[in-house]
């Protein structure tokens, strides 16, 4: 899952960044509002959720969240205020937000919320996701396979929930990067690769043919 977080206190969006990586997600940060806008216009399908600020130089929260839905760009909005009434909360969902956070605030909390926002994709999934003998609960962190716990990474759990969302179709690199790495990755790295192939030996132990086949060329893809 990736999230944008649009924060002008440096410090503060340096420590939600690292808090939210540590919780397994990529993150990137924009403290400019104009700048957060024609990044979130460019690259719209690639982010799962927006942390927004209100108050930020060239633009602020409240008009950038008014001209993402004028444009139909439905990613989920938690906003980040300093403000306690009731009337700035109303106009915000209003617009279109999906919740707020009033400053100062909890990591705890936080986190708590941007998991409830993530678990309301534009679709309905179910709560469990399976496919095959595999079952993941992204809430709870977990999964199994033929109900043996898997003892994943961050990234490999990343990696085995979107291939569950996505069962018997073809995820090329590129797909997997934009999801599940910030800006900063170096797309020529093998390190995509590399976490794919620990992710299968965990996956398959040992069986053949392996639940996640390599498409030669394209990508990998889950067999349900």
């Amino acid at each position: 899952m990736r999230i944008l977080v649009v924060e002008d206190e440096e410090k503060l969006a340096e420590s939600l960044a690292e808090g939210l990586s540590r919780k397994g997600y990529a993150v990137d940060i924009i403290g400019d509002g104009a700048k957060a806008f024609t990044r979130i216009s460019m690259y719209r399908n690639d982010y799962d959720l927006i942390i927004l600020d209100l108050m930020l130089p060239s633009m602020s929260g409240y008009d950038i969240c008014r001209q993402m839905r004028e444009e139909q760009i439905m990613v989920p909005i938690l906003v980040l205020t300093a403000k306690a009434e009731t009337e700035d909360k109303v106009e915000m969902l209003l617009i279109g937000a999906d919740d707020y956070l009033e400053k100062p605030f909890s990591f705890d909390e936080l986190t708590a919320r941007v998991h409830a926002l993530l678990r309301r994709p534009p679709e309905s999934v179910p709560t469990i996701l399976q496919a095959f003998d595999i079952e993941l609960n992204p809430s709870e962190r977990t999964a199994s396979r033929d109900g043996v716990p898997l003892t994943l990474t961050l990234k490999e759990f990343g990696l085995l929930e979107y291939f569950l969302r996505h069962p018997n179709q073809v995820v090329n690199r590129e797909d997997l990067i934009t999801h599940l790495w910030d800006f900063n990755y170096e797309s020529f790295s093998n390190v995509v690769d590399v976490h794919v192939k620990n992710l299968r030996q965990k996956l398959d132990r040992g069986s053949y043919p392996s639940v996640l086949e390599t498409v030669r060329g394209i990508g990998y893809r889950l067999r349900a």
